[in-house]
């Protein structure tokens, strides 16, 4: 099992920037993608970003160019650079493995708090 520990979040004014760290444990991480996801208030949790064991990403549209993933592989760390943040943006963000079927993901971490003020 992976254990996931996000952190990196705050508060920030619309155009910032922050950049969300995830340590992971198990040898697992270096083995699989990982993906950043995210959840709203009142929303489903939606995946933003993912990157490969090779490195490849992909971003969901309402990130592209403003987001950027990447990963550690040496340290079992995945990052999340966060630029020109809009309040929609604001959401508690997890990391975790990434596979075609997320949603059935039952271990999660704490997540950590982002929140962007207009």
């Amino acid at each position: 099992q992976v254990q996931l520990a996000e952190s990196g979040g705050g508060l920030v004014q619309a155009g910032g920037s922050l950049r969300l760290s995830c340590a992971a444990s198990g040898s697992i991480f270096s083995r699989n993608a990982m993906g950043w996801y995210r959840q709203a208030p009142g929303k489903q949790r939606e995946l933003v970003a993912s990157i490969t064991t090779g490195g490849s990403t992909n971003y969901v549209d309402s990130v592209k160019g403003r987001f950027t993933i990447s990963r550690d592989n040496a340290k079992n760390t995945v990052y999340l650079q966060m630029n020109s943040l809009k309040p929609e943006d604001t959401a508690v963000y997890y990391c975790n493995i990434y596979t075609p079927f997320w949603r059935g993901i039952g271990s999660w971490g704490q997540g950590t708090q982002v929140t962007v003020s207009s």
